[in-house]
Order: C-alpha cells, then sequence, then structure tokens
C-alpha cells in the first residue's frame, strides 16, 4: 500500500488518488495545486478547463520570478505574474477524474467533493546531455514531480456547526467593566 503524507479525518468520507513521476515541471505543477486547493471538485475541473483554453490563468505566487505580469491574476486577488501551464493541467485533471471515481466506488456525492489535500513533491531528476561548442557537453536535467490529492465529502450541518462553536474574542478587564455597565449591571 502506498503511503500519503496526510491521511484524512474520517477516511470513508474521502478518496485519495497519486501520480508518481510525472513528467511535468515540478514548479508549474505546484503552483496549479495550490490554485485548486481548497475548491469544490466541479469547480476546480471547470477553472482547470478554462485555463487549457486560455481564458483564465493560473498565478504563480512562488515561482514566478522571469513570468511577465498577466492581467487576469486579478480575478485571483493578486497581481503578479501568471501563465497557463497546460501540460500540468492536463496532469491534474487526469488526477482528479481519478480520485472522482475512486470516489464513486465509495458511493460519495461527487458534486460535495472538495479538494482538502493536494501535494506535489520533487522527483528524482532526469539526466541528459546537450552539446556546445568547442567541445563541451552540459547538463540537461528534468524536473519530474510525484502528486498526490485528497477529496472530502461535505455535509451542509458543518456551518451550522461552526457558527455554534464559534470563539468570543477575548475582552480586557476594562472592556468588560464598560459592557456591565452599559448593561446596568453593579460590580
Amino acid at each position: 500500500m502506498v503511503k500519503y503524507s496526510q491521511e484524512p479525518d474520517n477516511a470513508v468520507k474521502a478518496a485519495k488518488a497519486r501520480a508518481s513521476d510525472l513528467r511535468t515541471s515540478f514548479k508549474n505543477m505546484r503552483e496549479t495545486a495550490m490554485a485548486i486547493k481548497g475548491m469544490p471538485l466541479g469547480k476546480a475541473k471547470s477553472y482547470l478547463g478554462k485555463v487549457m483554453e486560455k481564458k483564465d490563468v493560473i498565478p504563480l505566487r512562488r515561482f514566478g520570478g522571469s513570468a511577465g505580469r498577466s492581467n487576469l491574476t486579478k480575478n485571483h486577488k493578486y497581481h503578479g505574474p501568471g501563465r497557463f501551464p497546460v501540460k500540468s493541467v492536463k496532469h491534474l485533471l487526469d488526477l482528479l477524474t481519478n480520485a472522482e471515481s475512486n470516489a464513486e466506488v465509495k458511493s460519495l456525492d461527487s458534486d460535495s467533493l472538495v479538494v482538502s489535500h493536494i501535494q506535489v513533491n520533487q522527483a528524482v531528476r532526469g539526466r541528459r546531455r546537450t552539446y556546445r561548442a568547442h567541445g563541451r557537453i552540459n547538463a540537461y536535467m528534468s524536473s519530474p514531480c510525484h502528486v498526490e490529492v485528497i477529496l472530502v465529502e461535505k455535509d451542509d450541518g458543518g456551518v451550522k456547526k461552526a457558527e455554534e462553536n464559534a470563539v468570543v474574542p477575548r475582552q480586557s478587564r476594562k472592556q468588560l467593566a464598560q459592557k456591565r455597565l452599559r448593561n446596568g449591571a453593579s460590580a
């Protein structure tokens, strides 16, 4: 059995998928994965479809040093570089489809699935060589990656529970005294 870096809280309501040694750029795959983390499955698939058609962009938040600024990143509350990493998007769509199939086998509702965990790790780099002028040889490396995805079925009751268990902000003694005075209670 393959080990995942994180296990879901409720394994019955979760579906997992992973891929190893994908021949696509680690940096592009990491940015694409972070763009869909926390999204519902349907929304993530439609977003990645738009990126494939070059109608929407993947914002490059960490590995965008030499990329030019894209005007489409403003839709993601980010004003920086963005790209259309089509190869990474294809691999990620295949992985999401695989995870969705695993969820259907477990008889989970695919409309309520959310990408709760997605992780991209660097794989062993591929070595090739390129021949340069004056008889020199340089390395020609590739940066493949491993990806793992966990989809979790979200229930609607979780919103009500979160409101009931909302943490009341701490108040100082002075704020509590002022509150008592406003309410007419004596100290």
